[in-house]
């Protein structure tokens, strides 16, 4: 610890204390500023400054801000970022300056269509790997379920990444779980990114800017998950001219409005969402399907303003909600809250400072109105944080970053009050709290033209506070079936426990030619929070558990392998990456275990070591008028956890052995894009019954606990369409409108959803033995759920 403190200490001493003596050579002058969308003034990441007769450039960080210091001198400078025009100027390299630059979008012609906002060469010269990004406008061309535009679903398409199942908004990344993967919207934790039980995601696309996803070479200002981060951007909002745009499709209804509140120096954005199948169902005849509530809603907002050259401050904020209510019987609910308050500051112009204070929160609810069972449950989980991100443009072979960042957590997993007289008593489970910190430094450095690095550490550490009850075993190994031995009571905010490690990170680039190059990483990853659930799919009610004195923080060593080209003046990217993957002190639940209410969950799961390895193959176009990727994965992940599975090693549920994704999109003409992606997947590792028993009359299904997902769900393969058709182009008219047509499935694949065993009354799987009927045969066979044969839909977009 100490010796990263000395680090921190030291890069922040040089930057700010003596930033010319100590990294600037004699004679040398720096230019800074923002690039900026000439439209409506959104800051543009990823920009590409160039200098050609030095050879020299820089990059926008993710606040659109760069910094070049270059020696005394006139030189031509390009400003540039795919799909807007080239800007070159003539710049005096003979003092410090700011200089902030719009870009123009560029009217392109059809044979030069691009559909991605990313430097042409970039899959070859930047060191990231294992890396992607997507914008918003390559997402709205993937066809959608429902005609509901998803970026979740978007990422799912990339090789690597996978879905949780049919209908899931989960992220599986690398043989990781669900909870390993870090979402965020501007910063701020998102816990449940799904709406209608996993069907849909909170992300509202007219409010997203892009998002990025790492996969591995996860830079050191990332942390708290193990496998993947998952970084969402919102709109700042049009600083130049009020705007809006919106849609109406088959289930749901979205409106953005965005505008200046002072021209070029501040704007807001806010934007909404909601289903209506509540609306519908109140036209029905039935008096209780007209008391039924089934909807979800999104609002996302955020205003924006520049102080003056070096400063800058930024609000937002996202709150979502589901309401599921069935005739005032059963309701359930479960929503995200977020706020995010940021301050951009230039201490000089070559030492940025991101300042940010965060919330999130989930929560769920569950009523329950019965005579003799009525009760409220209620659980939430939230945390409050703080970020301090410093970066520092020492000169145009490094840039540094580094900062600190601690987050307070609060957990209520379950509260449960009876309501009315009900015969249930009142039972809660503790509350449990913790703070994590980490501090972080790394720098991006190019060594001369054919190789640059990457490097970093982050030093993470979690502690356990009271108020909380401690309990002694035993028989710690075994405490299932040990009593009780001792208490230990722990009084507000007094230490229980703590957990902390390095995070050493490295990343490395080395140029073949200058269309191809070999990349390599390396990263150790610490995640102190995880879900204890039997369930990958990710559900609202599954529960988040920290690391405390029995349950230990998972840690993840991975290495990767990367070859990169680019083909026909770029129009083309080709890479293959292979990867291996070390995970500690992965928990899974014992057979038979009770996790959503257990007031001792230690004794309810066991810990163990995992492993993934694979190759992901991806061809990718961006150019012209046929665009997308076709991507390949290949990959193992096996478990090995004692007292499962005869301390034998075993896949995991998600552990799928092929996954293949083709996106295409094809544009017809100015006004008609046709789109379709086709999916592939090794079906999910499932248990299957040895046999049966018989329980008070019905097949009980006989599970050999020494046999965890000895089998395999069916493959899974869907095919989706969609064609969009604009408007007629008239630029004297501001309106323009768009429709949309999409088929989810459309050769009507049955994929299983899940696959019970039960009893099959008259080769019926839909009776039961309490209907009414004459038990002609019954059979103990397996009853498969399909949710979605095909599903066509329209959808009527606009903007003005």
């Amino acid at each position: 610890m100490k010796k990263i403190i000395w680090i921190y200490l030291l890069v922040i001493f040089t930057g700010i204390a003596f930033p010319k003596s100590i990294w600037a050579q004699k004679g040398t002058f720096t230019i800074s500023g923002y690039i900026k969308d000439v439209q409506d003034g959104e800051s543009i990441i990823g920009a590409t400054i160039y200098v050609p007769a030095l050879e020299k450039g820089a990059v926008t960080n993710i606040y659109g801000f760069y910094s070049l210091t270059l020696p005394q001198g006139t030189y031509d400078v390009k400003y540039s970022y795919l799909g807007y025009q080239l800007q070159q100027k003539s710049i005096s390299f003979d003092q410090d300056q700011t200089l902030d630059v719009e870009l123009k979008s560029e009217i392109l012609e059809m044979d030069e269509l691009v559909i991605t906002g990313e430097r042409m060469d970039k899959n070859v010269s930047e060191v990231k790997m294992s890396t992607e990004r997507l914008e918003i406008k390559q997402i709205k061309n993937i066809p959608a379920l429902m005609g509901e535009v998803d970026i979740i679903r978007g990422v799912q398409l990339l090789p690597g990444v996978q879905s949780a199942g049919e209908g899931t908004t989960g992220v599986l990344v690398r043989g990781g779980s669900a909870d390993q993967t870090l979402i965020q919207m501007d910063e701020a934790t998102v816990f449940n990114p799904s709406h209608f039980m996993g069907f849909f995601s909170v992300f509202n696309p007219d409010a997203i800017k892009d998002l990025e996803i790492y996969k591995g070479g996860i830079p050191s200002r990332y942390g708290g998950r193990l496998s993947s981060i998952m970084d969402v951007r919102m709109k700042e909002g049009n600083k130049k001219k009020f705007a809006a745009s919106g849609g109406i499709g088959m289930i749901s209804s979205r409106l953005t409005v965005e505008a200046p509140i002072i021209k070029d120096k501040s704007s807001f954005i806010i934007s909404g969402r909601r289903t209506y199948a509540d609306m519908f169902a109140k036209l029905s005849k039935d008096t209780s399907v007209r008391k039924n509530k089934l909807f979800f809603y999104d609002l996302n907002s955020k205003i924006n303003y520049t102080i003056n050259d070096k400063n800058k401050v930024f609000v937002s904020g996202y709150f979502g909600r589901d309401v599921f209510d069935f005739d005032d019987e059963f309701r359930l609910e479960w929503g995200n809250k977020t706020a995010t308050v940021r301050w951009n500051h230039l201490f000089n112009n070559r030492l940025f400072l991101n300042t940010t204070v965060l919330y999130s929160n989930f929560d769920y609810l569950i009523n329950i109105d019965d005579p003799a069972e009525s009760f409220n449950w209620t659980s939430q989980l939230q945390e409050y944080s703080g970020k301090l991100d410093f970066t520092f443009f020492a000169n145009p072979n490094n840039q540094i970053d580094f900062g600190y960042h601690t987050i307070y957590h609060k957990f209520s997993p379950a509260d449960i009050k009876p309501t009315k007289k009900s015969l249930i008593g009142a039972f809660k489970l503790a509350d449990q709290f913790a703070l994590e910190h980490a501090l972080y430094v790394g720098n991006k450095q190019k060594i001369n033209d054919k190789l640059s690095v990457e490097y970093g550490v982050r030093y993470s550490l979690f502690q356990n506070f009271g108020k909380a009850d401690v309990y002694t075993y035993s028989n710690p190994n075994d405490r299932k079936r040990n009593e009780i031995t001792d208490t230990v009571r722990y009084e507000s905010r007094e230490l229980i426990n703590y957990h902390g490690g390095f995070e050493p990170r490295i990343a490395a680039r080395y140029l073949l030619n200058e269309t191809s190059s070999l990349k390599a990483s390396y990263n150790r990853t610490r995640q102190y929070l995880q879900i204890a659930s039997n369930s990958t799919a990710g559900l609202p009610i599954d529960r988040w558990i920290p690391s405390d004195s029995y349950i230990k923080p998972q840690i993840a060593d991975q290495i990767a392998l990367g070859y990169f080209r680019n083909l026909n003046e770029n129009k083309f990217e080709i890479s293959v990456e292979a990867y291996y993957k070390k995970m500690q002190n992965q928990i899974d639940f014992k057979d038979g275990a009770e996790l959503l209410l257990s007031e001792n969950i230690e004794t309810e799961i066991l810990s163990g070591k995992a492993w993934s390895y694979g190759a992901e193959f991806l061809i990718k176009k961006n150019q012209g008028r046929t665009t997308g990727w076709i991507g390949y994965t290949l990959s193992k992940t096996r478990r090995q956890v004692p007292g499962i599975n005869g301390g034998k090693a075993y896949s995991p549920r998600y552990d799928r052995t092929h996954d293949i994704s083709v996106v295409v999109s094809h544009e017809l003409n100015d006004r008609i894009t046709l789109s379709g992606n086709w999916v592939f997947t090794t079906g999910s590792a499932v248990s299957r019954p040895k046999g049966k028993y018989t329980y008070e009359g019905h097949s009980v299904a006989y599970y050999d606990p020494l046999d965890r997902n000895g089998a395999r769900m069916p493959n899974y393969h869907r095919m989706d369409l969609s064609v969009n058709i604009e408007s007629k182009k008239n630029k004297t008219r501001r309106w323009q409108g768009s429709w949309n047509f999409s088929i989810y499935n459309a050769y009507m694949k049955k994929n299983p959803w899940s696959i019970q065993y039960k009893d099959v009354i008259n080769g019926n799987p839909n009776l039961d033995e309490t209907d009414n009927v004459t038990v002609q045969s019954k059979e103990f066979r397996p009853v498969s759920t399909i949710l979605f044969k095909i599903v066509p839909s329209v959808s009527y977009n606009f903007r003005f």
